[in-house]
């Protein structure tokens, strides 16, 4: 397999079954999903709707006209204050794994990320067992962040989750379009107020 074999490109509608079908494998038959119930297709069009009406990349490798896996990244979490944070996913056709285009597709995604007004991406990767996952995120620079443990529990097993995190632009100051620095709940006390929900 050469990098002219392969194709990265921009997820389509009609790419939809073809990226249900490969997440379905990682639900039924491993834990690095913790999904339980492989969702239909049009879950996968409200997602590459919603993406793209946030300028969020979705992409999709694609070899001799069939898709052999796919990457996106989308919002970290729902609150405001983390809009520069993305969280990302790559999966491949099982069939078609230790041939280079997961890298293809990480490495594409994380230019798309950096071309918007991104600045970091986070992995959550199930752990153990995810071993070629961490490999890769590790050569594309992502540094390991922190460890959830037995946070999941899927076919008769504690799992824990793994974040890795990459730096798309470093952040010394606040961004321009940010609102003000919170202070304290009560400014004789450093630090007073409730605890937050992040």
């Amino acid at each position: 397999m050469t990098a002219e074999d392969r194709l990265i490109r921009p997820a389509a509608p009609a790419d939809l079954e073809a990226v249900a079908g490969i997440y379905a494998h990682y639900v039924r038959h491993t834990v690095s999903t913790f999904e339980e119930t492989a969702p239909p297709v049009e879950h996968w069009q409200q997602r590459l709707d919603d993406l793209a009406a946030r300028g969020l990349p979705f992409l999709v490798a694609e070899v001799s006209g069939r898709i052999v896996g796919y990457a996106y990244a989308g919002p970290w979490r729902p609150k405001p204050a983390y809009r520069h944070t993305a969280e990302h996913s790559v999966y491949l056709d099982p069939r078609h794994t230790a041939r280079g285009h997961g890298t293809a597709l990480l490495e594409a995604l994380v230019a798309a990320c950096a071309r918007t007004d991104l600045r970091q991406l986070v992995a959550v990767i199930a752990s153990p067992g995810n071993d070629a996952s961490v490999a890769l995120h590790r050569r594309l620079g992502f540094t390991e962040a922190g460890r959830l443990a037995a946070v999941g529990h899927k076919h008769g097993r504690w799992i824990d989750t793994l974040l890795m995190q990459l730096t798309l632009v470093p952040t010394p100051t606040t961004p321009a379009d940010s609102t003000a620095p919170v202070t304290p709940a009560d400014p004789a006390v450093p630090g007073a107020g409730p605890t937050p929900s992040r």
